[in-house]
């Protein structure tokens, strides 16, 4: 029995058994407005390269859902089932000990992924699961193989976004930058480019 826990643009999340395992079912739904087989040739690609990052993010030391299955005719995805809490939803609620604790853990993962040429490509306290002393990261929908500056450096600038559009600690994504920068050797650049993307936001708003 499955049951729609999220539906977004490109998918629909649902919470199921897969051989007595709870499971995440992360299905891409099919656009009516698109030509069929052009449907087909845009989600079949999209469902296995993400498969994919997952899986390759596992093998870097990420924690991230055990894919269990991937379905190319109905564009389906069938994986491990995280019982945590989004890092968005308690987060404000830890001590400073702790926050300080899981950002340098987020930002060790976000150095292995880019070490290991993954752009996650929306990292936010929303796609960040807490399990115990474990972060996943989830939802690889909008990622890429890319070891580009300008993807890293997006990375981390969404998640500075998100911490500061609703997080109190002003902190957090310095605390993520240490743990990154102890773990990836380009990290002064991509910071740069981080604050130039920031700088292109600041630009837009004022025009």
């Amino acid at each position: 029995m499955e049951r729609l826990i999220t539906r977004g643009a490109e998918a629909e999340i649902y919470l199921s058994e897969w051989m007595n395992r709870k499971v995440i079912i992360k299905r891409r739904v099919r656009k009516r407005y698109r030509i069929k087989e052009i449907d087909e040739e845009l989600r079949k690609p999209r469902t296995k390269k993400e498969a994919t990052l997952i899986i390759e993010a596992r093998r870097a030391g990420i924690s991230v859902p055990i894919i269990y299955d991937v379905d190319l005719t109905e564009m389906k995805i069938t994986m491990q089932y995280v019982d945590g809490e989004k890092l968005k939803d308690c987060l404000d609620g830890m001590d400073e000990k702790k926050q300080k604790d899981i950002c340098k853990k987020i930002g060790k993962s976000i150095a292995l992924l880019h070490k290991n040429g993954i752009a996650h490509g929306d990292i936010t306290t929303s796609n960040l699961i807490v399990d115990g002393n474990k972060i996943y990261f989830i939802d690889f929908g909008l990622g890429e193989k890319s070891s580009e500056v300008e993807k890293q450096g997006v990375d981390l600038h969404l998640l500075r976004g998100a911490f500061k559009a609703a997080h109190k600690n002003e902190k957090l994504f310095q605390w993520v930058f240490d743990g990154y920068k102890k773990n990836f050797e380009g990290a002064d650049e991509i910071r740069r480019k981080v604050d130039e993307i920031s700088g292109r936001g600041r630009y837009t708003v004022r025009g």
